[in-house]
């Protein structure tokens, strides 16, 4: 296999791997979710609303919530303990035996599908009310696939929540180069996973990593019938960090975006509060 279908292909392949490892290592990102989460898992769920922004329902019985790319124990479980009827889609073997564990010890029904976020054919059209998509982007050589995909597992006003790795953190360099200033490293438009660096809370590692432009993120949401409805660039800025630290690098180069969309048509959907 060759080309753009090659590509992929190797690139899913490799981060399957990359992921069992490090949810076999018990790494940050490949934990299941505390104890203290499941005394009120909707509150915690919502906790990125700090901000004034209150994205999730009030209630969250009875709706169907896909948790796409977000195996680990930690999404679907509380998800599932706040109520609502949860599918996790995962590449990663080792990552949704994590949701598995945690959904029998606690007696928390999943289903659980092991496939590639762009390749959602075995899940029924408009089914979900809601999409709950955590960092992954980053991983697929080319995004042109999945926001469509998502957008036809959706209901018609169902929403979709999502973050993805700023455009420009990932062309930058980790630490402040000759100058104190974080360079621009790598073009937007390249097509080879971003090279190798030390691992850190900007890069997962072992993991094959594309950058991906802001057309291709909002246009692409936008494109395949989501309208969006807010745009948050969540603040891990620190006075205390030096040059080169997490926080400090955060105040010239946010890391993440998140972004609120809603599936356009006729049906109605989710009204937020």
């Amino acid at each position: 296999m060759t080309g753009a279908g090659g590509a992929r292909a190797a690139a899913l392949a490799h981060n399957a791997r990359a992921w069992d490892r490090l949810a076999a290592a018990g790494a940050a990102l490949a934990r299941p979710a505390l104890d203290r989460a499941f005394t009120d898992p909707l509150a915690w769920l919502a906790g990125g609303g700090a901000d004034g922004r209150r994205w999730l329902p009030e209630s969250l019985a009875g709706l169907e919530v896909l948790c796409l790319a977000a195996g680990g124990g930690k999404h679907g479980p509380l998800y599932a303990a706040a109520g609502a009827r949860v599918t996790v889609v995962d590449l990663s073997a080792a990552m949704l035996a994590l949701d598995r564990a945690v959904a029998r010890e606690r007696r928390i029904e999943l289903e659980v599908v092991q496939t590639s976020m762009d390749d959602l054919g075995m899940l029924p059209s408009g089914r979900f009310d809601l999409v709950v998509h955590p960092v992954s982007t980053c991983y697929l050589p080319d995004v042109g696939r999945v926001f469509p995909a998502i957008a036809r597992v959706t209901k018609a006003g169902g929403m979709y929540v999502s973050q993805h790795k700023a455009p420009a953190s990932l062309q930058s360099g980790a630490a402040p180069g000759p100058g104190g200033h974080y360079e621009l490293l790598h073009a937007v438009d390249r097509e080879e996973p971003l090279p190798t660096v030390e691992p850190s809370r900007l890069r997962e590692p072992g993991t094959q990593e594309f950058v991906h432009s802001l057309s291709a993120l909002l246009g692409g949401i936008c494109r395949a019938g989501f309208s969006i409805e807010d745009v948050h660039e969540p603040d891990h800025t620190s006075a205390d960090d030096p040059p080169g630290g997490f926080g400090h690098r955060a105040r010239f180069l946010p890391p993440y975006i998140r972004l609120l969309a809603r599936r356009q048509g006729n049906t109605p959907g989710i009204v937020l509060p």
